[in-house]
């Protein structure tokens, strides 16, 4: 049953990270500037296939260490308990990641991502791979997950529809579910720092999308530009910035040290919302988080995102309990849920153009609801694994829809932050999902 149960928590982890960032921008380039970038031919769109390779390898990075996790302890001389620490750094870098790299997509533009982030992945990844010590190599696990988190970023904001994103997400839970049993076949065949090193292999698309993504830069005007290569000057909110980090961390330690999380995070809010008094248009805009769309938007993310995490929590231990199905029973069934609600996600985003929203979001809403309805009532095994269809079918395909329509909510300048706060609140439910879980079922 752990080992069922860590499973779940690190796919989990991975598929939250199905995080996406739109990229716009708002400064003006000179003339001689002009000049030159009118020159180069635009390719178009970056073909959806690059954009998932430069995506999916964070999921798989990040559920590699799960049936590996004893091994690695051994290697480095700690207990299991401290090992899993490995996991929940990676968690901590992707959620700190994504609202940090979106300010610095807004900022400086896509190229500038792709630089840092493919660096922090390299980085990391050697750090991963030659560290003798725990602490070194949490650093390393953390600095390839920011870098995953960029890169991921430039592919959620380079995807411009639902229909390309929902195939992105899809690739996030089919890569996140599988993860497990290729670290395992990794680790038996070479080593378990290998099977750390997979989301590296995410660089390789790097080239190509910089070079699809090239596009000419605006002409000198007031108006703001939408291309992804200009930048947005301006001071940046430093304070906003920690201070909203420091909320999110304190979130993501929720489940692991509740009561002191739980104070961190009051106080941390309260810093944050006074801040947002005091300077409306920083780090986090104060007119954007007040549009009923994207606030209605994110919520229901995150409703969906708690109600999916605390399924691959609780199903596990439901189906041993209900059903007596053994803990390699329950795994495989799982794994097979988790790929088929991850595959069948494509669908209401790919309809979504046809749909108006009330439409996707009550499909949404209902799936998960009956997903959440029949893990409560159900005794029956494979109808535990339908609750797991539904509720991954909810979550991810809500990431792809809804991310769309919090970004059509916020003006240009504004929709890097707007893609980066819906994601993060999308990622919450991975820190509140397990604390449900654990009070309704693992603890009883």
């Amino acid at each position: 049953m752990t080992t069922t149960t860590g499973t779940a928590t690190t796919t989990a982890t991975a598929t939250a990270t199905a995080t996406a960032i739109a990229t716009t921008a708002t400064t003006a380039t000179t003339a001689t500037t002009t000049a030159r970038a009118t020159s180069r031919p635009r390719l178009g769109p970056v073909p959806v296939l690059w954009l998932t390779l430069l995506a999916t390898p964070l999921a798989a990075g990040a559920n590699a260490p799960v049936l590996i996790l004893p091994d690695m302890a051994r290697a480095l001389g700690v207990s299991g308990s401290t090992a899993t620490w490995l996991v929940a750094s990676y968690a901590w870098a992707m959620a700190v990641g994504t609202p940090l790299l979106a300010g610095l997509l807004r900022r400086r533009g896509l190229r500038a991502v792709l630089r840092v982030a493919s660096a922090l992945l390299v980085g990391g990844t050697l750090l991963v791979a030659a560290s003798p010590w725990l602490p070194l190599t949490l650093t390393g696990r953390a600095a390839q997950a920011a870098g995953g988190a960029g890169l991921t970023a430039v592919a959620m904001s380079l995807a411009g529809s639902a229909r390309r994103m929902g195939v992105i997400s899809a690739g996030f839970g089919i890569l996140g579910a599988s993860g497990p049993l290729l670290g395992a076949q990794l680790a038996h065949a070479v080593s378990w720092r290998l099977s750390l090193c997979v989301s590296v292999i995410a660089v390789l698309a790097v080239p190509m999308v910089s070079r699809y993504a090239t596009t000419p830069a605006a002409p000198t005007a007031p108006a703001a530009p939408t291309d992804p290569e200009t930048t947005h000057q301006g001071r940046f909110d430093v304070r906003g910035a920690a201070l909203l980090t420091a909320f999110v961390t304190t979130l993501v330690l929720l489940p692991h040290t509740p009561a002191a999380a739980l104070g961190s995070s009051a106080v941390a809010a309260t810093l944050l919302a006074l801040h947002i008094r005091r300077q409306p248009d920083g780090f986090v805009p104060a007119a954007l988080i007040r549009k009923p769309l994207f606030l209605g938007s994110a919520l229901l993310a995150l409703a969906l995102s708690g109600s999916y995490f605390t399924l691959l929590f609780s199903v596990p231990r439901l189906l041993a309990d209900r059903a007596g199905w053994d803990a390699g029973t329950a795994g495989t069934g799982q794994l097979v849920a988790l790929l088929t609600g991850s595959a069948l996600s494509w669908l209401p985003a790919a309809a979504s153009a046809r749909m108006s929203r009330v439409a996707v979001r009550s499909v949404l809403v209902g799936v998960g609801a009956a997903a959440a309805a029949i893990a409560v009532f159900a005794s029956w095994g494979p109808l535990l694994l339908v609750a797991t269809v539904g509720g991954t079918f909810a979550a991810t395909g809500a990431n792809a829809v809804l991310s769309m329509h919090a970004v059509s909510s916020a003006p240009d300048p504004q929709r890097p932050t707007a893609i980066g706060l819906f994601a993060l609140c999308y990622q919450l439910g991975g820190a509140f999902g397990p604390a449900i879980a654990t009070a309704l079922v693992l603890a009883a």
